[in-house]
């Protein structure tokens, strides 16, 4: 009789063990789901600036013809960043990914303000429709960025908080659950929104 209860306690222990590894796991995919749909918002407003770029340099052309280099260096930044952005929404998790994007994305703001610096000296182009058109949209695709990074920046962090806990650290070793990176922008002059002044 008493071998029958101590093998229901075992298996009662064993059960109540499956199911916490169980619940601590579910969660921890719940969290990683989570910053990977939050990395989703962020692909569509970058995919939406990544459009965006194309029409301002070639509104931009006609008024800044002097200037080649520049636009070729706005779009050489562009597609770097589209490719690099798409290799991170194939796996929000992975770090190197995330780095190469962010290292495109530091490029992209660089050539955008350098664009805008040298478009500041031409006032046709200031005043043409279709330029403040686009610039506006731009801003307005630059702040749903910041808000879209502020929620996968809240997830990841949530996550890698969830992860580094114990006993929730042991479970995450276990499954390999990497931590994930924050899309920061390391540079203080490339956290501002490219100012476009038209």
């Amino acid at each position: 009789m008493s071998i029958i209860v101590a093998l229901l306690v075992m298996a009662g222990l064993a059960v109540l063990a499956i199911l916490f590894v169980a619940g601590v796991y579910n969660g921890l995919v719940q969290l990683r789901n989570r910053f990977k749909n939050a990395f989703a918002q962020i692909d569509v407003q970058l995919k939406r600036r990544y459009d965006l770029i194309p029409n301002l340099v070639e509104t931009a052309k006609a008024y800044l013809a002097h200037e080649r280099n520049t636009l070729e260096a706005v779009i050489a930044a562009r597609n770097q960043a589209q490719t690099a952005g798409q290799r991170v929404a194939e796996a929000p998790g992975d770090q190197a990914a995330m780095k190469s994007l962010l290292g495109a994305e530091s490029v992209l703001s660089g050539a955008m303000t350098k664009f805008f610096a040298v478009a500041e000296a031409y006032p046709d182009l200031k005043a043409n429709q279709n330029m403040m058109q686009l610039t506006e949209e731009l801003t307005s695709t630059e702040n749903k960025i910041a808000f879209a990074r502020q929620a996968y920046n809240d997830a990841v962090m949530a996550y890698n908080t969830k992860r580094e806990m114990f006993p929730t650290n042991i479970i995450a070793g276990m499954f390999n659950f990497d931590a994930a990176t924050l899309f920061q922008i390391e540079n203080a002059v490339e956290k501002e929104a490219v100012k476009v002044k038209f």
